[in-house]
């Protein structure tokens, strides 16, 4: 066996050991019962190394330091960009989202090198930090898929498992139905795959649209005229 086929099967068993090991937390998932409204200012560690919280976390480089972060994914839209901007690149390796907490922004196609990211950063005994603006809508959106395709877990129990971490959580309602559209993708994708996503994949250009293309128009625009959550402006998600 040559170099490069030994490094993939290392890489599918440490994958295949993470995956196992967070289903088994997910399994046994114990209800948190003592949050506090204030911890909505706080990050919490949904999974070992993966945190979740508002992007006023990611600027006290000491409580980084003291959570051994090393990744961290922000999540912001263009007119966030100069406010949610990586403050420690010497400290912190960065992965930028650039999507708005609207109904109608597409998630799906950003989930992918979403999951990479962290995905490398755990298997090499990084921990990772997702923040959007308050770690309200979008990142909890984007944890709630990678708790679901890392642990083949579906929708309702994996949006439970996080909530359950994070209880002031409550993605808009059009990234709730994406999240729900995203089982059966990630699910054919492996079944007819079954390996990990190729560079190609990763790089493929996230498309933006109005509406999905699907049989039953009207859920959706249900979601998408649903009004976003809102913590305490406008931006705050």
């Amino acid at each position: 066996m040559d170099d490069n086929n030994m490094m993939i099967d290392s890489t599918t068993s440490a994958r295949s050991t993470l995956t196992q090991n967070f289903q088994a937390i997910v399994n046994n998932n114990q209800v948190v019962l003592d949050w506090k409204y204030e911890m909505r200012r706080q990050m919490q560690e949904i999974l070992p190394g993966l945190f979740l919280g508002p992007y006023s976390c990611s600027k006290d480089l000491d409580l980084l330091k003291s959570n051994n972060i090393s990744h961290i994914v922000s999540i912001r839209d263009f007119s966030e960009k100069v406010l949610l901007r990586p403050r420690f690149p010497d400290y912190f390796q960065y992965f930028e989202i650039e999507v708005s907490d609207h109904p109608n922004e597409r998630l799906i196609p950003h989930f992918p090198q979403a999951k990479a990211f962290i995905d490398d950063a755990l298997l090499n005994n990084g921990r990772v930090f997702v923040h959007c603006n308050g770690g309200i809508s979008r990142s909890p959106a984007f944890v709630v898929a990678y708790v679901m395709e890392t642990t083949k877990m579906d929708y309702q129990h994996a949006y439970s498992f996080v909530q359950n971490r994070r209880f002031c959580m409550n993605p808009n309602e059009g990234f709730k139905v994406q999240l729900k559209e995203y089982e059966p993708i990630y699910s054919a994708r492996d079944s007819v795959n079954g390996h990990p996503y190729t560079q190609a994949e990763l790089q493929r250009q996230p498309l933006r649209r109005s509406a999905p293309e699907d049989d039953d128009p009207n859920e959706y625009e249900l979601a998408r005229r649903t009004p976003a959550f809102h913590e305490d402006s406008p931006v705050q998600k």
